[in-house]
């Protein structure tokens, strides 16, 4: 059964994805609409979603029917080290799930850390 979106995976999409940008713009307009069909249980925060898409636009990104990318970022924690990145993917031009990537065994990457880390690159020039 979908679930209501949670509030970490919200600020997430609002850290990651720029308003400015044409594509990205589209993507926030549809985060109010997801629901969350999956998480991983390994507490790493990546979530499957589903969505309304009869109340929402198609963001432009050109993927026709297919999966990409719609945005990424590495991790990067207050040592500079890069312990991971999360990832958008969108189908169709839909959100559809949302990758959080760990690749270090030393520093654990859960979505509040990703969201921490997002946020402090934001803030440094």
């Amino acid at each position: 059964m979908p679930e209501p979106l949670p509030a970490d995976v919200a600020d997430v999409f609002a850290e990651l994805l720029d308003p400015a940008d044409p594509v990205h713009a589209v993507l926030l307009r549809q985060v109010p609409h997801l629901r969350v069909t999956g998480r991983c249980g390994c507490g790493c925060g990546t979530a499957d979603f589903v969505l309304d898409t009869g109340a929402v636009d198609p963001a432009p990104t050109g993927d026709g029917p297919g999966t990409v990318v719609a945005a990424e970022a590495p991790l990067l924690t207050e040592t500079g080290e890069c312990p991971g990145e999360v990832l958008v993917f969108t189908q169709g031009g839909y959100l559809s799930w949302l990758e959080v990537c760990s690749w270090s065994d030393d520093i654990e990457v859960t979505l509040a850390a990703a969201c921490d880390w997002l946020r402090a690159a934001r803030r440094t020039p």
